[in-house]
């Protein structure tokens, strides 16, 4: 999922549960999170990282064959880290919620533990992320994994470390949420199997009705700890949207093979962009192609920040900032001048200066016409809830009541 060390050493963000379980539509059980962030080994260059994330996602969808149960995930400003359960009684591993992978693998800092209802096949399996440099290999076990209260999924596949990059973090490994299809190749001596995903097997189980994660997020705005989102398995929290509009995953290349969407993209009545990428939440920014930024740049006015790499914009440029609008299927969600620039609060964590105002939009490397076009990333997902449903091969959004937020000013509200 990562291509550096520094990808997570920016920040980390531990977790702990906060107050009691909320009522989920279809569901027992959800569980707020908290966060509290800090600084680890200095800054480093997001943009970079999600560049490269990008280009290794387009290279592998080319090359590849072809409500519900919360539990408490923390925001990395890169990826969302999940407690989880594994074994009878169970070890606890901190994992990172990617979209992008499909995998699920441990091993990474906290040695597997087996107990009476471990189940070692002896298979091979392997998987590399961003552009290579980080990677896991390692042998695959069956076992019962939980993701908190009603959520147990007996004889869960997972591989065990025997080999990593050590480009993790503080993560234990990698729980993956992204289609079933990401899994071929990663079993080498079956390359062409795949292996049963975690929303899969809760679903074939009957732990849900319907084979759906949603995810939502409240912006940041202390750099402490903070309850900030929930991710949701088998629907989605009724109090955490408005009305959910689905639009179908694209048959387009190589964004077919992810959580794909068909979108145009416009600066206030200009419109930038009409193509084909995917929804990601493991990217933190928003990635257009190379001719639709230089049409963004040049009608927000931005500079670049040689530090961040970001677009660095006036405070009376900030001012004249118009809405960006995606327009997906039949409806336009409406990012706001407040949902295009970086929190302020968190300018020097990526190297910027307190008082700047960054862009959170930026050059994907490719122009467009490449079948992946645009990552709608965290930065996306923040203001809208995203529903991501297997069962029908679809992607739902809806507004929140963080949609309008204007905290990343200053962090506050």
């Amino acid at each position: 999922m990562f291509s550096a060390a520094s990808l997570l050493a920016i920040l980390f963000l531990a977790l702990s549960t906060t107050g009691s379980p909320v009522e989920v539509s279809n569901s027992p059980i959800t569980l707020p999170i908290a966060r509290r962030l800090s600084a680890l080994n200095g800054t480093i260059n997001l943009l970079e990282q999600d560049r490269a994330r990008a280009a290794a996602l387009r290279l592998k969808g080319h090359t590849l064959k072809h409500g519900g149960h919360g539990v408490p995930i923390g925001n990395v400003a890169t990826g969302y880290y999940i407690a989880v359960g594994i074994g009878s009684p169970p070890t606890t591993y901190d994992l990172i919620v990617d979209t992008g992978t499909a995998n699920t693998w441990i091993g990474a800092k906290t040695p597997y533990v087996e107990t009476s209802t471990s189940i070692y096949t002896g298979t091979p399996v392997s998987v590399s992320y961003g552009t290579g440099s980080a990677y896991f290999w390692g042998l695959e076990y069956l076992d019962t994994v939980t993701l908190g209260s009603g959520l147990t999924i007996p004889q869960q596949s997972f591989g065990v470390a025997a080999a990593h990059s050590g480009t993790f973090g503080a993560a234990d490994g990698i729980l993956g949420l992204g289609p079933v299809d990401l899994t071929a190749g990663t079993l080498p001596d079956e390359p062409a199997l795949t292996i049963p995903t975690v929303t899969d097997n809760l679903h074939s189980q009957g732990t849900i009705y319907r084979e759906v994660v949603s995810i939502s997020f409240e912006p940041i705005v202390v750099a402490n700890e903070v309850v900030n989102g929930e991710l949701t398995f088998g629907g989605t929290v009724r109090n955490k949207h408005g009305p959910i509009t689905y639009t179908p995953i694209t048959t387009t290349q190589p964004s077919s093979r992810y959580w794909g969407i068909d979108q145009s993209i416009s600066y206030g009545s200009t419109t930038i962009l009409s193509s084909t990428g995917i929804v990601d939440v493991g990217t933190t920014y928003i990635l257009i192609a190379s001719d639709a930024f230089s049409q963004y740049q040049s009608l927000t006015g931005g500079t670049p920040d040689p530090p961040t790499g970001l677009l660095l914009i006036s405070a009376p440029q900030y001012a004249a900032l118009e809405n960006l609008n995606f327009n997906i299927g039949s409806e336009t969600y409406t990012l706001t001048p407040n949902g295009q620039i970086w929190p302020r609060i968190l300018n020097t964590y990526i190297g910027g200066s307190s008082d700047a105002i960054y862009l959170v939009v930026n050059d994907i490397g490719t122009p467009s016409g490449q079948g992946f076009d645009f990552v709608n990333g965290y930065t996306f997902a923040e203001r809208f809830y995203c529903v991501f449903d297997t069962s029908r091969a679809r992607i739902g959004f809806a507004q929140t009541p963080f949609t309008d937020a204007t905290t990343n000013d200053n962090g506050t509200a």
